[in-house]
């Protein structure tokens, strides 16, 4: 797992986040796949991309779940920069024979329509040309319930990571090989 604080569980502890749920849903399964959460609360594209390398190195992941954009939409960064830096992790994955998952985020509309929308755009287009999988909104089916986020309002309470996990299954389920019990490793 390679992503922000969304991904490391802020504010409810790494052990009841949904990067932790996949692992268990994974070995439920049958999957041999340990996670290893490369996420950092706090994280922006530029952070990931230039720790990206040394983390391919130290994991040698067969799966990328890539989870960044939130903290660069948030600071009102540059679309383009954003891009290229989630364009850069995704190559160096790639590189590595990993397959790639990228999770989208969406940005409140008080950043303006033109703005978010480019935003959010990133992520389809991303996945479109580099042929990867993509779960479009990490917080689909409850972005708007205020009973799922920290007083925040920001980062996801424990009640969401459920929901979470399922978002980035449905997705993430075809990356896995096809027979249960495969020896692997899952980066996210």
């Amino acid at each position: 797992m390679f992503g922000d604080s969304l991904s490391a569980g802020y504010g409810i502890g790494l052990e009841r986040s949904w990067v932790n749920l996949l692992q268990q849903r994974l070995q439920r399964e049958g999957y041999d796949y340990r996670v290893a959460n490369a996420s950092i609360s706090g994280e922006t594209t530029l952070g990931g991309k230039n720790r990206i390398a040394a983390a391919l190195r130290t994991h040698s992941p067969q799966i990328v779940i890539v989870e960044l954009g939130a903290n660069d939409g948030l600071r009102g960064s540059s679309i383009k920069s954003m891009r290229s830096n989630l364009a850069a992790i995704i190559d160096q994955a790639k590189k590595t024979g990993a397959r790639v998952l990228l999770v989208g985020i969406k940005l409140p509309p008080n950043y303006g329509m033109d703005y978010t929308r480019k935003f959010q755009d990133v992520y389809t287009a991303l996945a479109r040309e580099n042929k990867i999988a993509l779960a479009p909104f990490m917080f689909e089916g409850f972005a708007e319930q205020s009973e799922f986020f920290l007083a925040d309002s920001v980062h996801p309470n424990e009640r969401a990571q459920a929901t979470i996990l399922d978002n980035i299954w449905t997705p993430l389920a075809p990356l896995l090989k096809a027979a249960p019990g495969h020896a692997g490793h899952a980066y996210n």
